[in-house]
């Protein structure tokens, strides 16, 4: 019995040993941790997924890295979720980057989510062409773009079709329900429906003409799609041949075979970016800053492009890959919309939408 007692004497003491306190460390010697070397810099951000996903993750984090020793991780969601979770965070940040659309910089920049961004502690903003910059001193413009109607061209061609000049041609029968166009809730529906306001005397201010055409439209749709994951399949399988999207997923679909081509109203298409904003008390302040400067240099911008957006810093072109599909011409029209109207009326005209707009899906066609 002895015997046992001091065998389990033995062995308690072994693996009391190997649990207790760690191996004392040398001078300057690092501790590991969980998340790797203690002290290793690191930062996360949150965007959409997708392209902007795919840019930062393998393109712009790399050479980030190289350059600042700095790590980012990426988080994927939709601009709405991620201002959601930001507010949810507001007492101790886990996100110390935020990619949002306009509207959600402006709904930020109102909850106090977010810290002022300009030249005093991101110097690369004085090279930025201020069309666009969402709101002053919210954000910095990373990811440029334009909200516009595209068309499948060999099908238009084949079909003897008229290429779209205005946002009113988005409704017609002769696309006989093959069409992809996005719910209220996604930003490319709201813009469809301020292009149509715009194009039938209404405007940001009085969004009643568009809210009437938007019922012909959805009489000639079959549904509305809630996000770009819904919408480019259809594109690519051939369920649609009209849509409007944001100019980077057009161009996706182009290189990657799709003939499909952008087009410009003659009222015009919103120039906009997807914006990097400072997330209020996020404990890697520094980093993030540096992180933000970095995404708005040309090399960054550069890359960028690359990847179908129109470069944010004034005097730099779109990558010539895209030029056939999405470049815009000095002909072309473009304007900045009130961003601000748009975060204040969503809420009500969304509202409007579902009651007045979707009930009308399909009800035009034979």
């Amino acid at each position: 019995m002895k015997k046992i007692i001091s065998l389990f004497s033995i062995i308690l003491l072994v693996v009391l040993a190997g649990c207790g306190n760690p191996t004392p460390q040398k001078p300057g010697e690092a501790t590991q941790t969980s998340a790797g070397e203690k002290g290793e810099k690191k930062i996360t951000i949150a965007g959409n997924g997708g392209v902007i996903e795919s840019a930062i993750r393998d393109v712009i984090a790399p050479k980030f890295k190289e350059e600042t020793g700095i790590t980012v991780n990426y988080i994927s969601g939709l601009s709405g979720e991620i201002l959601s979770k930001v507010e949810l965070q507001k007492n101790s940040p886990q996100i110390d980057v935020a990619l949002f659309v306009p509207v959600d910089v402006i709904r930020a920049q109102e909850k106090g989510l977010i810290d002022s961004v300009d030249e005093s502690n991101v110097p690369n903003m004085k090279s930025i062409d201020s069309r666009f910059i969402p709101i002053e001193k919210a954000a910095a413009p990373v990811f440029g773009l334009v909200i516009a109607p595209a068309y499948n061209t060999e099908t238009f061609k084949k079909k003897g079709l008229k290429s779209i000049e205005s946002w009113n041609d988005l409704v017609s029968p002769d696309y006989e329900g093959k069409t992809a166009f996005s719910d209220i809730t996604n930003d490319w529906g709201f813009n469809t429906l301020n292009g149509l306001a715009i194009s039938n005397g209404g405007s940001t201010d009085n969004m009643e003409p568009g809210l009437e055409k938007a019922k012909d439209l959805a009489g000639y749709s079959n549904t509305f799609y809630k996000n770009s994951t819904q919408m480019m399949p259809a594109i690519q399988q051939g369920a649609a041949d009209v849509t409007v999207m944001g100019s980077y997923s057009i161009g996706e679909l182009a290189v990657s075979g799709i003939p499909i081509k952008m087009a410009v109203p003659k009222e015009g298409v919103p120039l906009q970016a997807f914006s990097a904003s400072l997330v209020k008390n996020t404990p890697n302040n520094e980093e993030a800053l540096e992180f933000i400067n970095y995404l708005i240099s040309e090399e960054a911008q550069a890359l960028i492009s690359e990847k179908g957006f129109y470069p944010t810093v004034e005097g730099m072109e779109i990558s010539e890959k895209f030029e056939e599909s999405i470049g815009l011409k000095e002909t072309d029209k473009t304007f900045k919309p009130d961003f601000a109207k748009f975060a204040k009326i969503r809420a009500e005209v969304s509202d409007r939408w579902a009651k007045e707009v979707t009930p009308e899906l399909g009800k035009k066609l034979k």
